[in-house]
């Protein structure tokens, strides 16, 4: 069966990793802007006022989307270049960034992909309570208000919010992405509410005003169990832990995100552990929350542990293979996540971020050799398209990243891109990757 004639294969970034001008033509601070230098929790204290310096590169950097053959490509919106302080006015030069960059693609043949939302939250509304404020998702609803008004006579795929699990728990639980806070259960709980509720004013703006006809989702990170084998014991086990809400790891459980979206419904799960402290959704706002998506994008890289055997897992043993990043070679969970989310969400799944860190340099010969990552991004594909065979509908795939960027803590020391970065000369090298991806895409992955 392989990928359909409709699968759409692209490229990602986010505006923050890789646009630069953190100030430039009218734009407002977030929190990453105002406290990754000074937060003392990012490496070497990096930030990313420069970063790729696309903002200033953009005609070059779709130039070398169409040398990876890319057909689509996935970036998100910088709310403050639209609205420097969050709500208010808008800046009309920010809306012409992006307008400019939608024409551009549409004149090089790549179908946009506007994320509203990967983590820059404006500083100007976090002094204000950020995410704690009731009134986060009517000033998500106002943000989201200017971008489909603007863009929506030319953009089609929308997603509301990035790995909605990292926003609330690596910046407010763990404390290691900006704000870098650590909140209680009862303030994670609220912040996720008014996440969710953004999510459903934004999905439900888009669908009922879009000047095109649009196709919707959020893009969860998808931590996935592996079955221990092949036995209908195994896959039912691994689909529960799979959908676990994990006490108070919940920030970073999938049902916790996606089932009150898909399903309309917390996970039992959820309501037996905390009970009361679940706040309630209206009549009106589970109608907003559940406006009907088109697809389930998910982020995925690795699998989650399922077995734990002193220092070791099933993901983990001495020697075993690990990315740059430290995280697990996994490829099986791109056939069993897509297989589980399919079947309890009952949407066709894009992967909307897959990659790997590899420590990349220019060699001698003036290439990029990355050896490594193609292997990683072949095993990974062959097991998306053994889902693909076994019938599960699947509606494209986004690698992260186009290239190489500024990697939230961990700075400039890990490398994702297709196309290498120097960040001191802004030169671009296609690496060997790039080219191999070129081929799958003109083959529609018939020859992994």
């Amino acid at each position: 069966m392989g990928f359909g004639k409709n699968f759409i294969w692209g490229t990602a970034t986010a505006s923050y990793q890789i646009e630069g001008a953190i100030t430039e033509d009218g734009k407002g601070l977030n929190c990453w802007d105002a406290y990754a230098s000074t937060s003392g929790r990012i490496i070497y204290n990096e930030n990313a006022d420069v970063t790729c310096d696309h903002y200033h590169h953009v005609k070059e950097d779709i130039g070398l989307m169409k040398e990876v053959g890319a057909k689509a490509y996935r970036f998100s919106i910088s709310w403050t270049r639209i609205l420097p302080d969050g709500t208010g006015k808008i800046n009309e030069k920010g809306i012409k960034f992006y307008s400019d960059l939608v024409d551009e693609l549409i004149a090089n043949g790549i179908e946009p992909v506007v994320t509203l939302y990967h983590w820059d939250y404006p500083l100007e509304l976090h002094k204000k309570g950020g995410w704690m404020n009731d009134l986060s998702p009517e000033w998500f609803l106002e943000y989201t208000r200017a971008v489909v008004d603007a863009l929506s006579d030319r953009v089609s795929y929308w997603i509301t919010i990035n790995e909605p699990q990292c926003e609330l728990g690596c910046g407010f639980m763990i404390g290691n992405h900006a704000p870098f806070e650590t909140h209680n259960v009862r303030d994670l709980l609220i912040m996720g509410h008014n996440m969710i509720l953004s999510h459903g004013k934004a999905a439900d703006y888009i669908r009922n005003h879009a000047k095109k006809p649009a196709k919707i989702s959020f893009a969860p990170i998808g931590p996935c169990a592996l079955p221990q084998d092949d036995s209908p014991e195994a896959v039912e086990k691994a689909r529960e832990l799979t959908f676990a809400v994990n006490g108070n790891e919940f920030p970073f459980s999938i049902s916790y995100w996606s089932d009150p979206i898909y399903l309309g419904k917390y996970p039992d799960e959820l309501i037996e552990t905390f009970g009361e402290l679940v706040p309630e959704f209206t009549e009106e706002e589970w109608k907003l929350v559940t406006t009907p998506l088109d697809f389930y994008g998910t982020n995925i890289y690795y699998a989650r542990e399922s077995v734990k055997t002193g220092p070791y897992s099933d993901l983990y043993s001495q020697g075993g293979p690990m990315t740059h990043m430290g995280w697990p070679l996994t490829p099986t969970v791109m056939y069993w996540a897509p297989k589980f989310y399919y079947e309890r969400y009952k949407k066709p799944v894009m992967m909307t971020e897959n990659g790997m860190a590899s420590p990349d340099w220019v060699c001698l010969d003036g290439r990029v050799h990355d050896s490594y990552r193609i292997d990683y991004l072949h095993r990974y594909l062959r097991e998306f398209k053994r889902a693909a065979d076994d019938g599960i509908e699947l509606a494209g795939y986004m690698c992260w990243s186009l290239m190489d960027n500024y990697e939230w803590s961990r700075g400039y020391t890990m490398r994702f891109g297709l196309v290498y970065v120097d960040y001191k000369t802004q030169k671009r090298t296609v690496k060997d990757s790039g080219y191999w991806f070129r081929h799958v895409i003109e083959t529609n992955g018939e020859e992994l």
